[in-house]
């Protein structure tokens, strides 16, 4: 297959949408990651994102709808994630809640389960999309599973290239990082993925995977990773942070933000680097740290 590149505009859109329906597969940027779309309510073409990010069956997919309006046909919202929909959407905050019984939604995009995770995106590209396309997208990261996610369009054509037929190239994204997953089915909220946005719930004691990126390996580059390191050995490509410059860093100023926006595409940097391991300086655990620090260690877990 080939992979086709092009600058997000109408004339993309329009293209990306025909293959959508067509049953395919398509990249395109949200504000966190890119994403690789297909229609939820076509069980062939969910598959088909399975097939090319090689993924587990057993790990379910966000489907990404316009509104909150278009979430509520498809899952059952309660009063609390009425709350955080309403005061966080369009954005990067995903929404664990009942499937509703009359949704269709192919059963291989929640992996059988009876929950499903809704986001409404607010990029421009994905929200095009999905209003050119009329269908919810399941659209987990457009990079190969368990790979560093793709912040832009050169990431996904290294990992995906020759398995999708188009990529969406809005540039680099905003965020660079995951969207928040909030189970909110009952009983309080728990946190199931830290990520951009900071909601007041009981953390996941784990168990079984309920939403995307709950695998202790994921987000994981081909060469092994040290967390917390002060320094580099000579086989290192060091990543900074802060006061501790490194080969490359996530931000000379500290600044948690800008270190998440760049943590993947400093990884994949890393990755592509002469060395042959990467060692990672500290970044404190508050706030956006918690997330960034999530993904480092699921980066770092031993392979599965």
């Amino acid at each position: 297959m080939q992979t086709h590149v092009l600058k997000f505009d109408d004339a993309t859109i329009a293209e990306a949408a025909g293959l959508i329906l067509a049953g395919q597969c398509v990249a395109v940027p949200t504000e966190t990651v890119y994403g690789l779309a297909a229609d939820a309510t076509n069980g062939e073409a969910v598959a088909r994102i399975y097939e090319a990010k090689g993924r587990p069956s057993f790990n379910p997919l966000i489907v990404h709808v316009p509104d909150l309006a278009a979430a509520r046909e498809i899952g059952e919202f309660g009063e609390e994630a009425e709350a955080l929909a309403t005061r966080y959407w369009p954005g990067p905050l995903t929404l664990v809640v009942p499937l509703r019984e009359a949704a269709q939604i192919a059963s291989i995009a929640t992996a059988g389960l009876p929950t499903i995770g809704l986001r409404v995106p607010a990029h421009p590209a994905m929200q095009a999309l999905l209003r050119a396309a009329g269908r919810p997208l399941a659209a987990p990261s457009a990079n190969a599973s368990g790979a560093i996610s793709p912040t832009r369009a050169k990431h996904v054509l290294k990992s995906l290239g020759g398995r999708v037929p188009l990529i969406i190239d809005g540039g680099p994204t905003e965020r660079g990082i995951e969207s928040t997953i909030v189970a909110a089915t009952g009983g309080p909220l728990r946190l199931l993925r830290a990520g951009p946005i900071q909601v007041d719930a009981l953390a996941s004691e784990g168990g079984k995977i309920e939403a995307p990126g709950q695998l202790a390996s994921h987000y994981a580059p081909s060469k092994p990773l040290r967390l917390n390191a002060s320094s580099a050995e000579p086989d290192e490509f060091w990543i900074g942070f802060g006061d501790l410059a490194g080969d490359a860093t996530l931000s000379a100023d500290g600044d948690l933000t800008e270190a998440a926006a760049r943590l993947f595409d400093v990884l994949h940097q890393a990755d592509d680097a002469a060395q042959s391991r990467i060692a990672v300086a500290p970044v404190p655990e508050t706030g956006l740290g918690a997330a960034i620090n999530d993904r480092l260690r699921r980066a770092a877990a031993p392979r599965s």
